[in-house]
C-alpha cells in the first residue's frame, strides 16, 4: 500500500520526490488497508485533503464506488472540486448553486463516472436527496469524508444542525465502508464528542475511532494584539499600515456593517480592497475569492462568510476588527495566513463593542423551549406540511431563528421536512435544558478565554494552542509579547499618521443611510386578523442617520438609546440635517409628520419640530397612538406587522391637515428595525391622501 500510496500523492501533488507528511500515511493505510473510522486534526495547510485525494485514488482502482465529501460551504467546495480535476480525479456537486445540473449529476453517478461526490450538510435533509440518492450512495461509496468535522459538535465554536445528521448516515454505512473526519479547530471536548458520534454504526453497533492528531502551530505567523482603541483608532492605524504588510490578506469584522463601512473607507483613501458578507452574492464571491488568490486586491474585508475553507497558502496577513468570540474561532480563521511563505502577519484590533456582539450571536443561536413546544404544536395541529412562512404566521419567532430551530428539532426526530414544508413526526421529544445551559457556560467561558488572550503577557501562539489543548504547544519567540518578554520591541508599529486619523474621523462621521421599503406583505396574515396580501406600494426608500451597528455614528446612536428620553441633541440634530441634504430625492418634502413614541416621546418631537424649522417644512403633527402598549423587538415579520398594525392612527387634525398638502411627506422616527412601523404609518398616510411619504429614523437595527 505504501508504494502506492506514495505513487498517488506524487501524481495528486506533480512532484516525483514529495514525501508524506508525519501521519499522513498512517490515515491513509488504517482508511485503505484497515477500512477504519479515523478522525484527523491538523492545523490548515497540513494536507488533509491529500489523505482523502489518495484514498479515493487508491479505493477507486481497488473497484470501490465514489467518495462522498460532506462540506460545509460553496467556496470550500469549489476548491476541493479543483484540486481534484487537477489530480486527475473526476469530482463533482451537489449543492444550490449548481441545481441545473443535477441531472447530469445523477446520470454520472449512476454510470460509475464519478470518483468524488461533494455535498453539503443541508442536503442530506433535502427530501429527494434523502429518498432517491442517498441510500444508493451509502451503500457503495468507497469513502465517506466529514469535513470540517468541529461542525457536528454543538460544543464547536461553529456548529451547523445539519451535520448531526451525519449519524444517520453512518448508521447505515456497510461496516467495511472507511470514514474520514477532517478538522483543524477542536479541543479535547470537541474531539472527544467528534469521535463518539463517528463510531455510531448499524443496529446499536460501535466502531472504534483513530484519532490523529498533530500540533497546531505555524512557525510563519507573528502574533500582536493593538490595546483596545476606539473605531476611529482603528480604522487610521489599518489606513497608516496596510500598505506596508505583505502580500494580499483578508481583513475580519465582527459585523456586515462593519466590512462595507471598513471597505468604503479603505477604497477611499486608495487601497484595493473589497467587502465579503453573508450578503455577498454568490457569483460575485468566487469573482472575489479569486481575486484575492492572484492578489489583484490587497484585501478582502469579510465577516465570518470567507472562513472555513478559503484556499490561499500564500495569504500573506489577517487582521481583525474587533474579536471573534472564542480562541478557537480566532484561531481557525487566522490560521488561513502563511501556509506556504516564511512570514504572515496577524493582528487583533478588539473593541469596546465586541462583549454586546458576542452575546447577541449567542442567545439567537440557541432554540428556546417555549418557541420549540410551538412549533411542534403547530405543526401538529395542522392537517397538512407547512411551509416556512406558513409557521412564521402561527409561531412568533423570527425567520433565521425559526430556521435554526426546525434543523434542531429535525435532527432531534421531532419534525421532519417533506416535499410542501414540515410535518411533525410525532415522537416523544424533550427539551434537554441541560445540554444547552452547559453550551451557553463553555460559550461563556470561551468568550472570557479570549479577553484574556487580549491581555495576556503569555506567548499569544502558545495561549491559542492550549486553547485547542494542543499537547505540543510551546513558545513562539515571534509574537508581541514574545519579544517584550525578551525585551524587545513589538513587531508590528502601533505609530498611527495624524492625517490618517483625520481621514478616519471624516468618514466615520459622515452620515446616512438607506431604509429600503419593504416589499411584499407577508403570507398568511389572515391568520392574524391583517387582511392583506401582495405587494406594498405606500412607501418610499427612506433614510437614517446610520446603523447602530455602525463603527462611526452606530456608537453615539447606542448611548442615544441607552439614555433616558430627552430631546435630540444639537449635534445629532446637525447629523440630521445633513442626511437631509445629501438625500436624492425625486420632490423635496413640503411638510412633517412626527411618529408616536410610547418610549422616546420628546425625542421624537422635538426632532420632527426640529427638522420642520430648519427645512421650512409644514409641521403636521402627529399620528395617534391607539394602543401604547407593543410585543417589543423580536418576533418574525408576521407578527410584527400584527403588533403595529392597529397601534396607530391618522387622527382627525392631522387628516385635514393633510388635505391641503400638494407634495410629499417626511415620516419621523426615531429607530427602524423591521421596518413595518414605517410601512403601516406610511400606508396610513397615504390611504388619508398624502402624495408621497419619505421615511425618516435617527437610527436602524440592521
Amino acid at each position: 500500500m505504501n508504494d502506492d500510496a506514495l505513487d498517488a500523492l506524487r501524481r495528486l501533488v506533480g512532484n516525483p520526490r514529495a514525501t508524506f507528511r508525519d501521519g499522513q500515511s498512517e490515515a491513509i493505510d488504517a482508511l485503505v488497508t484497515d477500512r477504519r473510522r479515523a478522525l484527523v486534526v491538523q492545523r490548515t495547510g497540513w494536507g488533509k485533503s491529500a489523505v482523502y485525494f489518495v484514498t479515493t485514488m487508491l479505493r477507486r482502482a481497488e473497484g470501490a464506488g465514489p467518495t462522498l465529501i460532506v462540506s460545509p460551504l460553496l467556496a470550500l467546495m469549489r476548491d476541493q472540486i479543483g484540486a481534484a480535476e487537477r489530480a486527475g480525479i473526476r469530482a463533482v456537486t451537489m449543492n444550490s448553486s449548481n441545481a441545473t445540473e443535477w441531472d447530469d449529476v445523477r446520470e454520472a453517478l449512476r454510470t460509475d463516472s464519478v470518483d468524488l461526490l461533494l455535498v453539503s450538510p443541508e442536503r442530506l435533509n433535502n427530501p429527494s436527496f434523502r429518498e432517491h440518492q442517498l441510500p444508493a450512495l451509502a451503500d457503495r461509496c468507497g469513502l465517506l469524508v466529514i469535513d470540517e468535522a468541529h461542525c457536528i459538535s454543538d460544543w464547536g465554536h461553529d456548529f451547523r444542525p445539519d451535520y448531526r445528521r451525519i449519524k444517520d448516515l453512518l448508521a447505515d454505512l456497510p461496516s467495511t465502508t472507511p470514514v474520514l473526519a477532517t478538522t483543524a479547530t477542536a479541543n479535547a471536548r470537541v474531539v472527544a464528542d467528534v469521535a463518539e458520534q463517528l463510531s455510531v454504526g448499524a443496529n446499536g453497533t460501535t466502531h472504534e475511532v483513530l484519532t490523529l492528531r498533530g500540533g497546531l502551530a505555524r512557525d510563519s505567523l507573528r502574533l500582536g494584539v493593538l490595546p483596545v482603541a476606539s473605531p476611529v483608532q482603528r480604522l487610521a492605524w489599518l489606513l497608516t499600515h496596510l500598505g506596508d504588510l505583505p502580500g494580499s490578506g483578508i481583513i475580519y469584522t465582527l459585523t456586515v456593517a462593519g466590512a462595507e463601512d471598513v471597505a468604503a473607507a479603505l477604497r477611499a483613501a486608495g487601497h484595493e480592497v473589497a467587502a465579503y458578507t453573508g450578503r455577498t452574492d454568490t457569483a460575485d464571491r468566487e469573482v472575489l475569492e479569486n481575486r484575492l488568490r492572484t492578489n489583484d486586491v490587497k484585501a478582502l474585508v469579510a465577516t465570518s462568510a470567507l472562513g472555513m475553507g478559503f484556499d490561499k497558502p500564500d495569504l500573506g496577513f489577517v487582521l481583525h476588527l474587533g474579536a471573534p468570540s472564542s480562541p478557537v474561532a480566532y484561531y481557525q480563521q487566522v490560521g488561513r495566513a502563511g501556509r506556504a511563505t516564511d512570514r504572515a502577519d496577524v493582528v487583533l484590533l478588539p473593541g469596546r463593542e465586541d462583549a454586546d456582539i458576542w452575546h447577541y450571536f449567542a442567545t439567537s443561536s440557541m432554540p428556546q423551549h417555549r418557541l420549540a413546544e410551538a412549533v411542534i404544536r403547530a405543526l401538529s395541529e395542522a392537517d397538512r406540511p407547512l411551509s416556512t412562512a406558513a409557521i412564521e404566521a402561527i409561531v412568533d419567532i423570527r425567520r433565521t431563528r425559526l430556521e435554526l430551530l426546525l434543523k434542531v428539532l429535525d435532527v432531534e426526530g421531532a419534525v421532519r421536512r417533506v416535499q410542501g414544508g414540515w410535518l411533525a413526526t410525532g415522537q416523544p421529544w424533550t427539551y434537554d435544558s441541560d445540554r444547552y445551559e452547559r453550551v451557553a457556560a463553555a460559550r461563556d467561558r470561551e468568550q472570557q478565554l479570549m479577553v484574556t488572550y487580549e491581555t495576556t503577557a503569555q506567548c499569544r501562539m502558545r495561549f491559542l494552542q492550549e486553547s485547542l489543548d494542543d499537547p505540543t504547544a510551546a513558545g513562539c519567540g515571534r509574537c508581541d509579547t514574545c519579544l517584550a518578554a525578551a525585551g524587545q520591541p513589538s513587531w508590528f508599529d502601533a505609530y498611527i499618521d495624524d492625517a490618517n486619523v483625520s481621514i478616519a474621523q471624516q468618514h466615520l462621521d459622515e452620515v446616512g443611510v438607506p431604509i429600503e421599503p419593504r416589499g411584499m406583505w407577508p403570507t398568511g396574515m389572515d391568520r392574524l386578523g391583517v387582511s392583506v396580501k401582495g405587494k406594498i406600494i405606500a412607501a418610499s426608500t427612506g433614510r437614517a442617520v446610520a446603523r447602530l451597528t455602525d463603527l462611526g455614528w452606530g456608537s453615539a446612536l447606542r448611548e442615544v438609546f441607552a439614555a433616558p428620553d430627552g430631546p435630540v441633541s444639537a449635534q445629532l440634530a446637525s447629523a440630521c440635517v445633513q442626511v437631509l441634504k445629501a438625500w436624492p430625492w425625486e420632490t423635496r418634502p413640503v411638510a412633517v409628520v412626527a411618529m408616536p413614541s410610547a418610549s422616546r416621546p420628546q425625542l421624537v418631537d422635538s426632532l420632527a419640530k426640529g427638522l420642520a424649522q430648519v427645512g421650512r417644512l409644514e409641521y403636521l403633527g402627529q399620528l395617534d397612538l391607539v394602543r401604547p402598549e407593543s410585543a417589543g423587538p423580536g418576533g418574525n415579520s408576521a407578527f410584527r406587522l400584527a403588533d403595529v398594525w392597529s397601534r396607530f392612527a391618522v387622527g382627525y387634525e392631522l387628516a385635514e391637515a393633510l388635505v391641503g398638502v400638494d407634495g410629499p411627506v417626511l415620516l419621523v422616527d426615531d429607530l427602524c428595525d423591521s421596518r413595518w412601523t414605517l410601512t403601516v404609518a406610511s400606508t396610513l398616510l397615504r390611504g388619508a391622501g398624502a402624495s408621497k411619504v419619505l421615511p425618516f429614523a435617527l437610527a436602524t437595527v440592521g
